[in-house]
């Protein structure tokens, strides 16, 4: 980490107060003398925290709590943090998941910084950065208590504050007195590069930690010279240029068609639904798996159908298709003249499809068939979906579907089902494009303030470098074969149905050091974005998103505005479907659309949730249903496994 001058805690009027917290915890330990079975002889507590917790993903679910340790032995300090045992409240949660996220006696000889983060909405949490640049997940401090762990810490190690980021501590070895001595120097422009003794790492290798080691080679100067450092760029409050975390997964085999055979049942039913969204994320799916994962990730497909319901579907579904793309085949010369609109689609679509992928074999060549149906399909959309037609653009989304899927009807309905996600993003009004580039700018100024400060001094706040990133998916920034993978990530929802804005945010970290270092304007940042195409390393990425998104949390969460796209569009209307009529529906007086609850449950709609005065099915027949609108302050009240299949009614007659 880059940091300039370096200021003591001593004059902090915050710290002052928990200071006095601190030796109470620390003689309260003395006097009880406590000692853990587990902990070697010697070892002492000098701080314990219960109710300490990990947030695995975005769900209150998988929270993990456990109980947090400082442990002094000799003159060392040690950290641990084990999880509670059999109180998970979430069955998917193993024993051996939870032990995954266990810290066990990491000494502060090893830990470069702890940052402190205090949401004005929810607990205040720490990430402690280890010397190597490993991380680990944030620590959520449900009863407080962090202004305490900070004082107990002060009082065994050499703790700094940063004057970059108030919220900074950095960390040395006390034991060290040339680099205590060094530090409390407190030298402007210098950082003190004294090596600590070599101790394991997380995986058992012993190795040798440079304070800073990302700023300095050690195989040309000594380890223990104070090195003079210009700072031009702002440290990276996440030091994500060299960080491959602690608590990410690594990236995994691709699902292939044996593997898939296990999540089926003996009809063709998905058992797990959530298993294989996780197993695909950390993944992605081998080609010849893709045909048949694809149309469920995407919601043409239930992930409880059958192999029959699927074909049975298909069927339907085809002919639903030849329906529509009739209504403009059937279009004689003489009306063609006299419809502007589907003229001018007609001529954006054909002018756009014949420099679709040229690049790729399954496009390449003249009188390809695979560009007629490429136009076939987004014509037909274009009558599907009127209101909102064809535009530049939607030929990206639909080329790998169609190279997918191999089938004209498959492709459309999978496409459609992807644009009731990216639909927004097409709108006239770019609405749904502004509230994801807003959403962005959120997220990089909690992830990253100094880059978002450098964004704000070029007049880069409205995020439209990443504009195309956005539209398009990455599509134009991949290769053919990585946009296919990262597409089958971000579809699978796992730790957020927004991960691509998480995308985004990685990848310009992964640049802030060029970026700010030329000092880029707006144009020429415009243009090195626009370069990067083909220089994204994809998993590198995923696993630096994954990371921003178990590192923002619940903040992160909020940054984000109730139906965002991709997340399925939220609309003002209540539709109902006309097969309803027979099952309990009845009309109100003076328009809209109500449901008897009790003729509705005899009929066997499916699960019903009353919330207020709005009504959700969670699910019918087996089908995916677009949801509709309710009101914000209810959208929290409801299970995120309710927003892919659902319907909202006004409430009528009685529960």
């Amino acid at each position: 980490m880059h940091e300039g001058e370096l200021h003591d805690l001593s004059d902090d009027a915050d710290y002052a107060a928990a200071q006095q917290q601190g030796s109470a915890s620390m003689m309260r330990c003395d006097s009880e003398k406590r000692r853990s079975l587990n902990e070697p002889e010697g070892a002492e507590i000098v701080f314990s925290k219960d109710n300490v917790t990990i947030h695995p993903t975005q769900f209150a679910s998988e929270r993990i709590g456990g109980r947090l340790k400082l442990i002094k032995q000799s003159s060392s300090l040690f950290l641990t943090w084990i999880p509670y045992k059999g109180q998970s409240t979430n069955a998917r949660l193993s024993e051996k998941d939870m032990n995954l996220y266990t810290i066990r006696e990491v000494p502060f000889a090893d830990v470069r910084s702890i940052r402190r983060h205090t949401p004005a909405l929810g607990w205040q949490y720490i990430i402690v950065v280890l010397s190597s640049g490993l991380a680990f997940p944030p620590l959520y401090f449900y009863n407080g208590g962090v202004r305490e762990f900070l004082a107990t810490v002060k009082q065994h190690v050499f703790l700094m504050r940063s004057s970059e980021d108030a919220n900074i501590f950095l960390v040395n070895n006390f034991q060290n007195p040339l680099q205590q001595t060094l530090s409390s120097l407190e030298l402007p422009g210098a950082v003190s590069m004294a090596c600590v003794p070599s101790t394991p790492d997380l995986e058992g290798r012993g190795k040798r930690i440079n304070f800073n080691q990302s700023i300095l080679d050690s195989s040309q100067k000594p380890h223990n010279d104070a090195v003079e450092v210009n700072i031009a760029v702002p440290s990276d409050p996440f030091e994500l240029n060299n960080l491959s975390l602690a608590w990410g997964k690594p990236r995994q085999p691709p699902l292939g068609l044996e593997e898939w055979a296990t999540f089926l049942d003996s009809e063709g039913r998905v058992v797990d639904s959530d298993a294989l969204r996780k197993r695909i994320f950390y993944g992605g799916v081998e080609h010849k798996v893709r045909k048949k994962v694809w149309e469920i990730l995407l919601g043409y497909q239930a992930y409880e159908s059958t192999y029959a319901e699927r074909e049975c579907r298909r069927s339907i579904k085809r002919t639903e298709y030849e329906i529509i793309k009739n209504q403009w085949q059937s279009i004689s010369p003489e009306q063609e003249k006299r419809f502007t609109k589907f003229r001018q689609r007609k001529g954006l679509i054909e002018k756009d499809v014949v420099r679709t992928d040229r690049s790729i074999s399954f496009y390449s060549g003249d009188d390809n068939p695979n560009l007629n149906l490429l136009h076939d399909i987004l014509l037909t959309y274009s009558f599907y979906n009127f209101d909102l037609g064809y535009c530049q653009g939607m030929n990206d989304l639909l080329s790998p579907i169609l190279f997918v899927m191999e089938d004209e009807s498959e492709s459309f309905w999978c496409f459609a089902a992807l644009m009731e996600r990216l639909g927004p993003n097409f709108n006239r009004d770019q609405n749904g494009m502004h509230s994801q580039l807003f959403a962005l700018s959120k997220l990089v100024e909690l992830l990253d303030g100094p880059l978002h400060n450098y964004f704000k001094q070029k007049d880069c706040l409205n995020y439209f470098i990443c504009f195309r990133w956005i539209l398009l998916q990455f599509k134009r920034e991949l290769e053919f074969e990585k946009t296919m993978l990262l597409w089958e990530v971000l579809w699978t929802h796992h730790l957020s149905e927004h991960l691509h804005l998480y995308v985004c945010v990685a990848i310009l970290k992964r640049y802030r050091g060029k970026i700010m270092e030329e000092k880029m304007e707006f144009d020429t940042l415009l243009k090195f974005i626009n370069e990067l195409s083909g220089e994204i390393d994809i998993d590198a990425i995923l696993r630096d998103a994954e990371a921003l998104c178990l590192c923002a949390g619940e903040n992160g969460v909020s940054c984000i505005p109730p139906g965002t796209p991709p997340s399925l569009p939220l609309c003002n209307d209540i539709y109902l479907n006309p097969e309803l009529e027979d099952k309990g529906h009845r009309r109100r007086e003076g328009g809209g659309s109500g449901i008897n609850l009790r003729a509705a449950r005899q009929a066997g709609l499916g699960p019903l949730i009353q919330m207020g005065d709005l009504v959700l099915l969670v699910k019918w027949d087996n089908r995916t249903i677009s949801p509709f609108s309710i009101r914000k302050d209810e959208l929290g009240k409801v299970s995120g496994a309710c927003y892919r299949c659902l319907w909202v009614f006004e409430k009528t007659g009685e529960l």
